[in-house]
């Protein structure tokens, strides 16, 4: 039992890990925007999953901004 879930929770980290990073529908380029233009297109707590799967970028690297913003086009988030 124990070699199962071991098995297990391998296979979902390998699943979380191949996931992070990408921009579901964006490219990177769409998510360059600067910190000062950033527009809000989360809540309080978003993980970067969420984030990016409603079709907004994600960078938590500069404090004090929006860490989930819309894409440089104007594509409609869905929070």
């Amino acid at each position: 039992m124990e070699a199962r879930a071991l098995w297990l929770l391998a296979v979902i980290l390998t699943l979380v890990s191949s996931s992070s990073g990408q921009y579901v529908g964006l490219s990177e380029s769409q998510c360059a925007v600067l910190a000062t233009d950033r527009v809000d297109c989360g809540y309080p707590e978003v993980t970067s999953e969420q984030c990016k799967s409603s079709g907004c970028c994600f960078d938590s690297s500069i404090s004090g901004v929006p860490w989930c913003f819309k894409p440089l086009q104007d594509t409609e988030c869905t929070f």
